[in-house]
């Protein structure tokens, strides 16, 4: 990235409150730390206002105007995104069937020029996020297609219980609804060798205490252990649609999300999610 393109991705950064132009900075170790703690603590840390108010609504705006490139169709799912004729025993969750009601814009559809794009590739945040996962290094996604998304969530409709294909995921979001559309999430439900799938088969029955819930506003930027950690979008209501970008990164270079689930998120699939993948565990998905 040039010098002026990465000009152009600092502007919309509240670097007053988070200083991305000082790494490694007395203030960037204050900050990292506190989102680290927050991480090990609740799975979860939110930097309020990350972008400034000013620049809030150019990026409210780019990502509407993307919405209607979104694919939406209302789907069956369930929390693994895997087929729904899998083979399961009986009473595993993956078994349990949910209305999928979101949409997703592709990053083949989200301009170099956006404010989202530009920080995605952007290498000094993507170090910022490597140091508050407290990471040597991260990679994008090489996933054409699920690397940054705009996640589109009408009224009416919900991001059902799932988990994630990457270990790491940051958002933020750029449109608030009306109503509902309230994050929800159980941290480290599971790990890398176990399924837990008891605990995850309480939650999708509504049996589970340990649900942690989550007031977002535009600007705000989350990061996330969304491999691990069960997780949902409730029900928007009222007029306004939901909108937030979803950043991918990954400790492993190479990662591109099985076919399966790219046809259920984007409507398609591409030469490059039908070559071997490389997977950074053996979870079902």
């Amino acid at each position: 990235m040039s010098t002026s393109e990465a000009a152009t991705a600092l502007d919309p950064v509240d670097t007053e409150k988070y200083p991305l132009t000082e790494p490694g900075g007395a203030a960037w170790r204050e900050i990292v730390d506190r989102t680290r703690a927050e991480l090990r603590e609740v799975g979860c840390s939110v930097l309020k206002d990350f972008i400034r108010p000013e620049s809030q609504g150019i990026l409210r705006a780019e990502c509407a105007a993307l919405a209607p490139h979104a694919h939406g169709e209302v789907e069956r799912v369930n929390a693994y995104n895997i087929a729904l004729d899998t083979p399961l025993p009986d009473g595993h969750p993956g078994r349990t069937v949910m209305e999928r009601g979101n949409a997703f814009v592709a990053r083949d559809r989200i301009p170099a020029t956006a404010i989202i794009q530009q920080l995605y590739t952007w290498p000094v945040f993507q170090r910022f996020v490597a140091d508050c996962f407290g990471l040597l290094e991260l990679h994008e996604l090489a996933d054409p297609l699920a690397g940054l998304t705009i996640n589109i969530i009408a009224p009416g409709r919900a991001h059902p219980w799932h988990f994630d294909t990457n270990e790491f995921t940051v958002s933020l979001l750029t449109q608030e609804s009306d109503g509902g559309g309230r994050f929800e999430y159980c941290p480290n439900i599971r790990s890398a060798t176990s399924e837990n799938l008891d605990d995850v088969r309480a939650v999708l029955a509504g049996e589970s205490a340990s649900v942690l819930r989550l007031d977002l506003r535009p600007g705000d930027l989350q990061l996330f252990r969304g491999r691990y950690s069960l997780h949902r979008v409730n029900t928007v209501e009222g007029a306004v649609a939901r909108h937030s970008a979803i950043f991918a990164y990954s400790e492993r270079p190479g990662v591109i999300g099985a076919p399966e689930r790219t046809r259920q998120l984007f409507g398609r699939i591409l030469p490059e999610h039908l070559a071997e993948a490389v997977r950074g565990d053996e979870l079902l998905d």
